[in-house]
């Protein structure tokens, strides 16, 4: 009687596909959880969730006074690029947990 090599295969499809089910819902929950960034001292804040979108952009009135439409722009770049770097993080830390904190890339 010889062994049927590939035994393990239907136990590591089922593990993937609990692991694919486990990251799907890993993800609709950090959608519903925030990272803040702000440049200019506060002038630029931008909210992002762990669905990596933008959820909110609140700009100090001074700095519209300012008629600086460049410094403007600067900083809503910076800030929304800290925002998102922060979602980033957020959705590799929830995923650390998936992975055993393997770094798998291409994951987040």
């Amino acid at each position: 009687m010889s062994k049927n090599p590939f035994g393990n295969m239907g136990n590591l499809m089922k593990q993937a596909q609990e692991m694919q089910e486990r990251l799907g819902k890993i993800q609709e929950e950090a959608e519903h959880k925030t990272v803040e960034a702000s440049a200019g001292g506060g002038m630029v804040t931008v909210t992002a969730n762990g669905g990596m979108k933008i959820t909110k952009i609140a700009i100090d009135p001074e700095v519209l006074k300012s008629e600086d439409p460049d410094m403007l722009q600067d900083l809503l770049v910076a800030a929304t690029n800290e925002a998102l770097r922060k979602a980033k993080e957020l959705m590799a830390e929830e995923v650390k947990g998936l992975t055993g904190g393997m770094g798998i890339p291409g994951m987040f």
